[in-house]
């Protein structure tokens, strides 16, 4: 006898079903589903409303992969949840409501037979995994607005009703499937992907994956199928119409080649013989959800699905950004768009495929031990330390390598030697007052020749006109950065404004100036104001110069301050407290040169060593 839902009712899930779903028309000869006229769906037609629509804007969204709990994370991990955070916390700088979703991937063979191995049941084993991945991401100080985890009730319920969405659409078929099956990687990998290779710790022959170097091994059972081939054309439409999609454009042209050299149907169900560790198929008990498949519904049901009609967007959704390593780019921008598609939903604006973490030029990973464990790394250099090493060096379509004396001499030539000495240099000496510098320099509204002190934007000093300009043009420029997912280059960029400003202030000197001052105001014989005066100079006019060089660099300090604070949030922080910049002036469109006039006064003594230290020196150098 058929189940109630098989013979025309409906489930409590598919009550929730949209007016406009409808089960597809089939081929009568193959029962395959006839596609729908092509069309793409992007996040601007999901998302963009009419004229009159009251509807609020929707959140930027925006996810890191969810991580796999069967071992403990590695530095690589956390380079991917600060990548993501840096991107979260960049647009809520700029004003726009941001959510950030992390979580732990919880099902499947790895997870079964890793809490088999410690003899733990596995619901307390992911416990206790997605327990650490939490703590990961509150020791860097990472802003997630939603952890998902794959075993909760939430999105169990979710995976379910997605099921039967995909069968009553003809999209999922019962078949035999064989093939070389990864336990590693959870997947199947067709005869063109494997090769036989010489495993170096035993010596003996096994099949591997190409691409992540893997073990499968040859398995025959029987299965559910997606029928991805179906979607062979709607994919290269969406990427010919969506260039941008995956982020570097190199992964994007593999990934078209990829697809135009054809797709097999994906197994999506295991035999629960085999595997018991995850969602049943909702109309067959003998089989287990695909670990995939229901991994990746989670960046849905995180933000909402499935979706109250008329309120999709509400959590999100569709996620603006996901951000993944290159390694699982086939999951994310093959099989996840098809899935989507398939369900009638809009599709992720665009995927950042980020390269990985390398120790001695080997990549890392948990099976082979090569990794650093990251809370050594932030117990021994701090947490911005780390998040700006990650991600000023991390590399986006270049493997970095990862080196401890990297982070030391780097940490010492840009933060310590770089920012933090150029904010101390200017803020606690005794010779000149920044506050004074500002009053005087910051004219938002300045008319030309109105004015005794002209506005740096007509600094006569060519050196002086170049820092402005390029200050000027910093927020511009990390827009452009950040807007492209290449937050290293953002990075890089306001670290050389930095530099700038320090060259600029060793060769205008201004100390020499105040010594000058400090001779002339000391000299009873009038001589040395004699002099200066036949120079075409005066002491206002020193004084004017010197407010001149320490206003230029101070307001260096003040924008990259702004525009660092989704890269080091505490730390760009206390620089803007230790400048006095209010905190309802630290928004982006604050960094602006000269728009700033009441800042230059710290708000705790300056004094004060431990305080006015913004990047201390670093415990231990080995």
């Amino acid at each position: 006898m058929l189940p109630s839902w098989r013979a025309g009712a409906l489930t409590p899930l598919q009550s929730l079903l949209p007016r406009r779903w409808h089960r597809p028309r089939l081929c009568l000869g193959c029962r395959h589903p006839i596609p729908p006229s092509p069309r793409t769906m992007t996040t601007a037609t999901a998302t963009t409303p009419s004229h009159n629509d009251k509807r609020p804007q929707k959140p930027f969204y925006i996810t890191t992969p969810i991580f796999y709990v069967n071992a403990r994370p590695h530095v690589g991990h956390m380079y991917t949840m600060v990548l993501t955070d840096v991107i979260n916390r960049y647009q809520a700088l700029t004003g726009r409501k941001a959510i950030m979703c992390t979580g732990t991937d919880e099902h499947g063979l790895k997870i079964q037979q890793a809490a088999a191995k410690v003899d733990t049941p596995p619901q307390e084993f992911c416990d206790g995994g997605a327990a650490v991945f939490k703590q990961l991401a509150g020791s860097i100080n990472v802003d997630y607005g939603t952890f998902i985890r794959t075993s909760s009730p939430q999105h169990r319920e979710a995976v379910e009703y997605a099921w039967h969405m995909l069968q009553d659409r003809g999209y999922i078929y019962e078949s035999k499937h064989e093939g070389w099956y990864s336990v590693s990687d959870e997947t199947f990998y067709p005869e063109t992907q494997v090769e036989l290779i010489i495993d170096p710790p035993t010596g003996r022959k096994i099949m591997s994956s190409i691409e992540t170097g893997k073990e499968v091994e040859w398995t025959s059972e029987r299965n559910y199928h997606f029928r991805l081939s179906a979607f062979k054309d709607r994919l290269l439409l969406f990427y010919k119409e969506n260039p941008e999609f995956v982020v570097p454009h190199t992964r994007m042209s593999d990934l078209v080649r990829e697809v135009e050299s054809g797709l097999s149907d994906l197994s999506v169900s295991r035999p629960a013989e085999r595997l018991t560790w995850g969602v049943t198929v909702p109309t067959d008990p003998s089989q287990t959800i695909y670990v995939w498949l229901d991994a990746l519904l989670s960046y849905a049901t995180a933000a909402g699905y499935p979706f109250t009609p008329g309120a999709e967007s509400t959590g999100g959704w569709p996620a603006d950004v996901h951000v993944i390593g290159k390694d699982i780019v086939r999951f994310h921008c093959i099989y996840w768009p098809a899935f989507l598609m398939a369900l009638d939903l809009p599709l992720p604006k665009q995927i950042l495929t980020h390269a990985h973490w390398t120790l001695g030029r080997k990549k890392m990973a948990k099976s082979t031990g090569n990794v650093v464990d990251p809370f050594f790394a932030l117990e021994r250099f701090g947490i911005d330390a780390m998040r700006w090493y990650l991600v000023h060096d991390g590399g986006i379509t270049d493997d970095a390598d990862y080196d401890n004396r990297y982070i030391i001499s780097k940490y010492k030539k840009g933060l310590q030697g770089g920012l933090g000495n150029l904010a101390s240099r200017l803020m606690r000496a005794k010779s000149w007052d920044v506050a004074k510098a500002v009053k005087r320099y910051a004219h938002p509204n300045y008319v030309k020749g109105q004015d005794s002190f002209p506005a740096v934007s007509a600094e006569s000093n060519s050196h002086g006109r170049m820092l402005y300009g390029s200050i000027n043009a910093l927020p511009s420029q990390v827009d452009k950065f950040m807007k492209e997912l290449h937050p290293n280059r953002a990075l890089q960029t306001i670290m050389e404004r930095i530099y700038d400003a320090n060259a600029f202030l060793q060769k205008e000197a201004p100390w020499a100036l105040t010594r000058q001052l400090e001779e002339i105001a000391a000299d009873t014989t009038g001589q040395l104001m004699h002099d200066l005066s036949k120079s075409g100079s005066s002491p206002e006019k020193l004084e004017a110069e010197i407010d001149r060089s320490i206003y230029l660099c101070a307001e260096t300090v003040r924008v990259t301050s702004i525009m660092l604070q989704p890269f080091i949030p505490e730390s760009a922080t206390r620089l803007l407290d230790f400048y006095g910049v209010q905190p309802e002036r630290r928004g982006v469109e604050w960094a602006v040169v000269g728009k700033d006039d009441t800042y230059g006064t710290p708000m705790f003594d300056a004094n004060d060593k431990v305080k006015a230290t913004i990047f201390p020196p670093l415990t231990s150098d080995f």
